[in-house]
């Protein structure tokens, strides 16, 4: 079970060029409106024009101090930086949905950590293309949607899933072993916002049947890789990754068998940093904090 989060937590993440006076002008700012900062985290690429990226949190101790209004004014700090920016209070639950087709060994990792308290969201809906996973799912009370996808009504069937989350008002997405490839169509309605988990350690063995080429290989480590969605296949921003060692006398299958539970590791990892707004994406990259 996770800490409770006090309610005048917030979190911001900032994203801008390296500039003298941004550290300054953020503490700055926040003590005029009487925050206190609780953790603060920071990267700079280059303090020579490179990329400056920072993370927050802080406690909101004014008396009657309404959160909107804080994120207003912020924005003329902003402004003057030119910043990527977000502001968000950290007990406001994230609405995540799942995505998934007949495997359920990533779905049911997720479904046991929000059941458990280690995962900070609510999950309205589970949807598949296929019905094996539905009686795992209608168990936790979570609505279970069935959308059957073929290559003749693949348009319409995205449109009825995409229906269904802007309903839902979801937050994120989690392809938990999703097998199917979405259109541009759908990452660009939700850009940042969908997370798969990729049977490989990407960049190798991109595309189907990672373990098959993995063998074939004969490589000594497998691996899993967590990572936004983009139009390119499997090679959105790498969010998280593991590996494990192996030899040359797995089968294919064994190499499957060990393979999941690196999956089910990274993709927890990776949700449950997004959903700490722990993750800014930067180009084809994230900068991740601890």
């Amino acid at each position: 079970m996770l800490k409770e989060t006090p309610l005048n937590r917030a979190r911001l993440l900032i994203a801008c060029h390296d500039r003298p006076g941004i550290v300054s002008a953020v503490s700055t700012f926040l003590h005029k409106y009487q925050a206190n900062i609780v953790q603060s985290d920071q990267y700079s690429t280059d303090p020579e024009g490179g990329m400056f990226f920072m993370r927050i949190e802080f406690d909101i101790q004014k008396e009657g101090q309404l959160f909107s209004e804080l994120k207003s004014a912020f924005e003329a700090i902003a402004k003057t930086f030119s910043m990527n920016w977000q502001m968000e209070l950290a007990h406001r639950k994230k609405k995540m949905a799942i995505f998934v087709s007949k495997e359920d060994h990533c779905l049911l990792e997720l479904l046991w950590k929000w059941r458990a308290g280690e995962l900070h969201v609510d999950i309205p809906l589970v949807i598949s293309n296929h019905e094996d996973n539905r009686k795992e799912v209608e168990a936790y009370g979570i609505p279970f949607y069935y959308l059957k996808i073929n290559k003749d009504n693949k348009r319409e069937a995205e449109q009825q899933a995409i229906d269904l989350l802007l309903e839902h008002d979801i937050d994120f997405i989690v392809l938990a072993r999703y097998m199917q490839i979405l259109s541009s169509h759908f990452v660009e309605t939700f850009p940042h916002k969908i997370i798969n988990i990729h049977h490989s350690f990407l960049p190798a063995f991109i595309g189907a049947n990672p373990y098959a080429k993995a063998f074939e290989r004969g490589v000594k480590l497998i691996g899993a890789t967590a990572h936004y969605v983009t139009d390119d296949l499997d090679e959105g921003p790498i969010i998280e990754q593991d590996v494990l060692r192996v030899n040359h006398r797995y089968t294919v299958d064994q190499l499957r068998v060990a393979g999941r539970n690196i999956e089910r590791i990274a993709l927890a990892r990776a949700v449950a940093w997004h959903t700490n707004d722990q993750i800014i994406v930067h180009g084809n990259k994230t900068v991740a904090f601890s």
